[in-house]
């Protein structure tokens, strides 16, 4: 399941920087996993050419440590389970991925704004308020009457 902290978080396993924090620890073997390439591919535009090489519609052949901070941090929570990363590094375009993400293991995340996680019912945790909500109506509420951000 999903689970989000919204504003500030005092924790040893949250990452703020999650788009550093991968470069210096990312495994070759998440890049060439067929969910990150078709994330790299969606969130990117690029294709995976090896596990340090990526195909970039815009620059051309770049190092994986040239990906976008978005889909580094979906890597991250993808294959760390270890840590809590801020997720205000994605954009809205990284939500249905981490839905995704959130359906196949259980994920901590902390963001610091509302990601529009669309208009499809979910199952999302406030872990502040240890509520589970269904819908972004839901979601915007809890968060909004309750001063989370």
């Amino acid at each position: 399941m999903l689970s989000i902290y919204y504003g500030d978080i005092e924790s040893e396993k949250y990452i703020f920087n999650p788009d550093v924090f991968f470069n210096n620890t990312y495994e070759e073997e998440w890049i060439t996993d067929p969910l990150t390439k078709q994330m790299i591919k969606d969130i990117d535009g690029s294709d995976v050419v090896g596990p340090r090489l990526i195909d970039s519609p815009f620059l051309g052949a770049i190092p994986t440590e040239r990906l976008s901070g978005g889909v580094k941090t979906l890597i991250l929570m993808r294959f760390d389970s270890d840590h809590i990363f801020n997720a205000s590094a994605c954009g809205d375009n990284c939500a249905p991925w981490i839905l995704k993400i959130g359906q196949e293991k259980n994920l901590t995340i902390r963001l610091g704004y509302l990601m529009d996680f669309g208009k499809e019912s979910f199952d999302i945790e406030i872990v502040n308020l240890h509520q589970i909500v269904h819908s972004m109506k839901e979601l915007n509420e809890a968060v909004m009457d309750h001063h989370l951000l």
